[in-house]
């Protein structure tokens, strides 16, 4: 009998929770790069919920990608935050709702260092230094692929410079 291997699995779309630090840093790294219009965010305050609708690059699949020799390929996917009492934003202009947006990455701040199921704030970051910070009641975070996968436009991987 031989250990199972990941090729043996059929691909899914993602649905991940994230409620303490090591799991969002995965989600983080999941949705990093992805791109969304600056519409494709909602904030229902009476439900406190923020939820953006975003292109995902699958990260996932690039090595499978590359070594099959085809395009790489993006997911539509949305990004839920629970909890959330107040959101603020800088560098990003609401009125400007045909901007398209480069998601960096997610990081969370809790108020008490040691415990990750404390108020705290969620920051989302953007290309360019734009920022969206919410205030959450606790860390409860759900990435959620809503389409097939389809060929990323540039049918390239995101590239990164040195830090």
């Amino acid at each position: 009998m031989a250990d199972a291997r990941f090729e043996d699995g059929q691909e899914r779309p993602l649905r991940l929770i994230a409620q303490d630090g090591e799991d969002l840093k995965v989600i983080s790294a999941l949705v990093q790069d992805s791109v969304l219009g600056a519409r494709d965010m909602l904030y229902e305050r009476g439900k406190r919920r923020f939820s953006v609708l975003l292109n995902r690059f699958r990260w996932e699949d690039r090595a499978q990608a590359q070594v099959a020799g085809r395009a790489f390929e993006r997911v539509r996917a949305v990004l839920d935050f629970a909890d959330v009492t107040g959101v603020a934003h800088q560098g990003l202009e609401r009125r400007e709702v045909d901007t398209i947006l480069s998601l960096l990455s997610i990081e969370f701040t809790p108020a008490d260092a040691d415990d990750f199921a404390s108020p705290g704030r969620v920051v989302l970051t953007f290309a360019g230094d734009g920022a969206i910070a919410l205030d959450v009641d606790c860390l409860d975070v759900t990435l959620a692929d809503v389409t097939r996968p389809y060929v990323a436009p540039s049918r390239r991987a995101p590239e990164h410079g040195p830090d």
